[in-house]
C-alpha cells in the first residue's frame, strides 16, 4: 500500500470522498465515476471477499495498525500502489461532511451487473424490492436476505442504490455475498409490466406482499412451498415482492400477481416496516 498523509482537505485526489451526504449528488456522481463507497473495516473487508476492486482508501490514523490485514490482502490481490490517504478526524469530517465513526473508508469499483436470467438461475426463492428508496431499508432487506437464505434479490428501476454507503453499510456488507440485479436497467416502464411476466417466464410465482381483500395469510403460503408437487398449489419458485415506504406496492404489481400476502398481526397494527416485514417473510418461507 502506498500511505499518503493528507495536508489539505483539498486535494484532488481524494474527491471521490468528497460531501458523502449529499444524497442527490452522490446517486449521480458515483455511478457516472463507475465508483462506490465501502464504509467500515466490515464492509470493506466483506467487498475485497467478493473480489470487488479497491481504487483507494480514506483511513483515519489510529486505525492504520488494526487493518494491517485487510491492507495485506489488497496488496497480494490488486498489488502494492493502491493508496491509502491517512487523515485526522477533523479533516475526515470537513472533507466527508459527516463524524466517521467507523475509521475506514474505500471507493471502489463497480461492475457491470449481471442479467436477470443469470442472477435468477439455480433460485428457489427471491425477493424483488419496488421503489424501496430508504437506504436503511434497502441494507437491512439485504442482511435479511443472505440471514435467511434467499437466493437472490432484484430491485426495480426506480430503487435506492444497494451500493450507497448506508445500504452497504447497513447490510453489513451481504450486499456483496448476496446475488442482485436491476430488474430492467434503468427503464423505469419495464417494471412491474414486463418484469412480471419475465419472472412468470422463468417459473416463478410472484407473490406481493400486500393487504388486499383477496390476500393469503403467510401461512398458507408456507403451506403451498411445503405441499406434495402434485398439488395444483404447490409453489415451487417463489418471487417475493416488498412496496416502498408508505404507499406500498403498486396497484399494476399487485393486478399482475400470482397471489397477495399478508403477515396476520394484532392489536389493530396494520402494516410492518418493510424491512421488519421482509425479514418474517424470509424467515416463514425458508426452504429446508
Amino acid at each position: 500500500m502506498r500511505f499518503i498523509h493528507l495536508d489539505s482537505v483539498d486535494d484532488e485526489r481524494v474527491s471521490a470522498y468528497t460531501n458523502l451526504t449529499e444524497l442527490q449528488l452522490r446517486n449521480r456522481l458515483e455511478p457516472e465515476r463507475g465508483i462506490f463507497i465501502a464504509e467500515s473495516p466490515k464492509v470493506i473487508e466483506r467487498a475485497l471477499a467478493a473480489g470487488r476492486e479497491p481504487l483507494s482508501l480514506l483511513v483515519e490514523e489510529p486505525w492504520i495498525e488494526g487493518m494491517a490485514g485487510t491492507f495485506e490482502a489488497i496488496d497480494r490481490r490488486w498489488g502494492a500502489e493502491v493508496p491509502v490517504y491517512v487523515a485526522s478526524p477533523e479533516q475526515l469530517r470537513r472533507l466527508t461532511g459527516y463524524r466517521l465513526h467507523r475509521g475506514a473508508l474505500a471507493a471502489m469499483r463497480r461492475w457491470p451487473l449481471p442479467g436477470v436470467e443469470e442472477v435468477c438461475r439455480g433460485a428457489r426463492r427471491v425477493a424483488v424490492m419496488e421503489n424501496i428508496v430508504d437506504h436503511t431499508n434497502v441494507g437491512a432487506l439485504m442482511r435479511s436476505a443472505a440471514a435467511l437464505g434467499v437466493d437472490a434479490v432484484l430491485v426495480t428501476p426506480s430503487c435506492g442504490d444497494p451500493l450507497y454507503r448506508r445500504a452497504a453499510r447497513v447490510s453489513m456488507g451481504t450486499v456483496f455475498q448476496v446475488p442482485w440485479t436491476r430488474i430492467g436497467g434503468d427503464d423505469t416502464r419495464y417494471w412491474p409490466f414486463e418484469g412480471m411476466d419475465e419472472l412468470r417466464s422463468l417459473g416463478f410465482v410472484t407473490a406481493a406482499m400486500a393487504l388486499e381483500d383477496d390476500s393469503i395469510p403467510l401461512d398458507e403460503l408456507v403451506r403451498r412451498l411445503e405441499a406434495d408437487p402434485g398439488d395444483p398449489q404447490y409453489i415451487d419458485r417463489l418471487a417475493l415482492i416488498f412496496g416502498t415506504e408508505g404507499d406500498g406496492l403498486s396497484p399494476h404489481t399487485i393486478a399482475r400477481a400470482d397471489l397477495t400476502v399478508r403477515i396476520p398481526m394484532c392489536n389493530g397494527v396494520d402494516s410492518l416496516n418493510v424491512a421488519a416485514s421482509s425479514a418474517v417473510a424470509f424467515y416463514s418461507t425458508r426452504i429446508h
